[in-house]
């Protein structure tokens, strides 16, 4: 049997989003570059992608619902049901992996007593493994709501998922405060967070990671150099000393 057209949203939701999304539309020339944040709009609203926010999608930006659907199946940042109010990512990636990601992953699996992509009984954390979240420098990573949670061990994983459920404060080791899930997904949809401090908060990445722009710009890395090539040249062109030994000094 063929599926039933998706349900509408309630009227007063319906206007609340149309309102935001013609705001979001009109921040491109082209309307439908707008698909993105306004796949995190609706995902703010109910948690994850549904039927209907596809649908609302497709009217607010003319297009068909295969077409919204396919790219909102192509992100793993979109929810395809609804999940738990922290997301709770463990990076698998190489690196994370080899530091111990694998044994933080599969110890959260046992712990909490889900799979991948799953979510606890309380609704609080839907667990999922996630690929490289360009932290090598602090693996292994778990990331909640996209979130930094920096050399994380199966212990203090376990005792972050309890502090979780429990509605404790808990803090990032880098950037903005954590929030929930949807409210997440409105700011990534473009809207300001408007908690305090949550903009000042920054988090950049660690020295190993920026060694190579430091360089470009013709800074001093941190540490010790003997093990970092300096730049070969200078705004007035090579210097002997960018440049390394000649043919005949290296003989």
């Amino acid at each position: 049997m063929p599926r039933l057209p998706a349900p509408d949203y309630p009227a007063d939701v319906k206007a609340r989003l149309a309102a935001d999304a013609e705001e979001v539309i009109a921040r491109y020339p082209d309307s439908r570059s707008a698909l993105l944040p306004l796949l995190h709009l609706v995902q703010a609203e109910e948690g994850h992608v549904s039927r209907t926010g596809i649908r609302f999608c497709a009217e607010q930006l003319g297009l068909t619902t295969a077409e919204v659907t396919a790219v909102s199946t192509f992100y793993s940042m979109y929810r395809r049901e609804a999940g738990g109010a922290y997301q709770v990512g463990v990076c698998t990636n190489t690196l994370c992996a080899v530091m111990g990601g694998d044994a933080i992953f599969e110890d959260l699996k046992e712990y909490l007593g889900v799979g991948n992509g799953e979510t606890t009984e309380d609704g609080a954390i839907t667990l999922e493994h996630l690929e490289c979240n360009a932290a090598c420098d602090f693996a292994p990573v778990v990331m909640v709501n996209w979130e930094f949670f920096d050399n994380q061990t199966p212990r203090s994983a376990r005792q972050l998922v309890d502090d979780l459920r429990a509605g404790r404060t808990v803090a990032p080791t880098r950037g903005a405060p954590l929030c929930s899930f949807k409210e997440t997904a409105r700011i990534l949809a473009g809207f300001p967070d408007e908690r305090p401090g949550a903009v000042e908060a920054t988090g950049g990445a660690g020295p190993a990671s920026l060694a190579g722009l430091r360089l470009a710009r013709g800074e001093t890395p941190p540490g010790p150099a003997d093990h970092v090539v300096a730049p070969r040249t200078t705004a007035d062109g090579p210097t002997d000393e960018a440049a390394g030994p000649t043919h005949e000094e290296g003989e």
